[in-house]
């Protein structure tokens, strides 16, 4: 008399591992989540390999100048802060020294990135809170850096990614971008795909994952005609509209 298969759990059909005896009930859910764990440490196996030593193309010497270029960096190239920052940075790089700077010569040194007015009274602002609060350093939490006025979730992120390799990700356009089309974290929301990459990502590659994926979406997987054909990780792609 033919043996019965067991029921699966969770309602899922029963897989055939081959294994003596007959078929064991494996969820199918279990398999392709451990399929889906393997491509995407895959994924980053190769972004690792392409370039082991990701950073920031942002110029900077110490904590409060990475977030004042990471403020400035808002709806701007990396390239233009960089152009802003050398002679800013080199009249002024303290809260202190900024505060006596002033607002109007702080904005001479900033205005060719956009949105200047705005974030030069940021920058002073947020220069005279880590004078009052915090003894004019950086403080290493994400809620202290979210009450500085123009840093948001995503700047406080990179800060502590970058600074201090606190294991988050800061998820600007690019990084959503990569996300959405590697389907490492689908996501309608910024939020939605920070923390669906920490969960989704391997620990052995959360300290310098925002990076790598920054970087791919800079310059490969970018927003249109994305170089699918020089892409390290193409064929771990499902993205629909990729090219050959």
């Amino acid at each position: 008399m033919a043996r019965k298969k067991p029921p699966s759990r969770d309602g899922a059909a029963a897989v055939d591992l081959g294994a003596p005896g007959g078929t064991h009930p494996v969820a199918a859910s279990v398999i392709d989540d451990a399929h889906e764990a393997g491509r995407v440490a895959a994924i980053f196996g190769r972004l690792r390999s392409a370039n082991p030593k990701p950073e920031t193309e942002l110029n900077y010497s110490d904590p409060f100048t990475l977030l004042v270029a990471v403020v400035l960096s808002a709806q701007a190239t990396d390239v233009s802060v960089n152009k802003a920052t050398g002679p800013l940075f080199a009249a002024a790089d303290t809260p202190a020294a900024i505060l006596q700077l002033g607002e109007e010569r702080l904005r001479d040194f900033v205005k060719t990135i956009g949105l200047y007015n705005s974030k030069a009274k940021n920058v002073m602002a947020l220069c005279a809170l880590l004078v009052e609060r915090h003894g004019g350093t950086v403080p290493r939490d994400r809620a202290l850096l979210e009450a500085l006025p123009g840093v948001g979730r995503k700047t406080a992120n990179v800060v502590l990614n970058t600074v201090w390799g606190e294991p988050v990700v800061a998820v600007d356009t690019h990084v959503f971008r990569v996300s959405n089309r590697l389907a490492i974290a689908p996501g309608a929301t910024p939020l939605a795909v920070e923390l669906g990459l920490e969960k989704a990502i391997p620990a052995e590659f959360m300290r310098d994952a925002h990076h790598w994926m920054i970087l791919h979406g800079r310059y490969v997987c970018v927003a249109r005609k994305p170089l699918c054909g020089a892409c390290p990780v193409s064929d771990l792609c499902p993205w629909p509209d990729k090219s050959a």
